[in-house]
């Protein structure tokens, strides 16, 4: 099932100042200030703008940087990098390809075990849709991250 999504003039019109300069102005939150740096709850993490899904909390893991950091996304067609070269730093940043958010940045840093990857996102770029939620929001085709594959 395909679904699209994308950048809207109400989805816009919704967000916070923080989230607003964040997606569509490319800030930084600060460190250990975003809502979900430390969430540890099972579900998915989508575009705070269309809703596109975007991350696992399956691929989120503890960097130690204060943002959420995931080692891959649910879909590597719903992200887009691009080369970043401002404040004088190499990097790559993160947006979302439906609703073009900036997200955060990608580094090579992440677990070696898992790729290697770590996905460095902003809190405020993102909604979390808890596990138990995933149906009735619309998202129940993710719920198959979180059931046990083993017999």
């Amino acid at each position: 099932m395909t679904t699209h999504y994308s950048k809207t003039s109400e989805a816009l019109s919704t967000l916070t100042p923080d989230q607003f300069a964040v997606t569509q102005e490319s800030a930084t939150e600060p460190a250990f200030t975003g809502e979900y740096w430390d969430n540890h709850d099972d579900g998915i993490y989508v575009d705070i703008v269309s809703g596109e899904p975007l991350f696992s909390s399956t691929d989120k893991f503890e960097s130690g940087s204060g943002w959420p950091s995931f080692t891959r996304p649910i879909d590597p067609a719903n992200v887009i990098k691009n080369a970043d070269n401002s404040y004088g730093m190499r990097r790559t940043e993160v947006r979302s390809t439906g609703g073009d958010s900036h997200l955060g940045h990608l580094f090579d840093d992440g677990p070696i075990e898992d790729g290697g990857l770590r996905y460095c996102i902003n809190s405020a770029a993102l909604r979390f849709v808890p596990v138990d939620e995933l149906e009735s929001a619309g998202y129940g085709d993710y719920r198959s991250l979180f059931t046990s594959q083993e017999v």
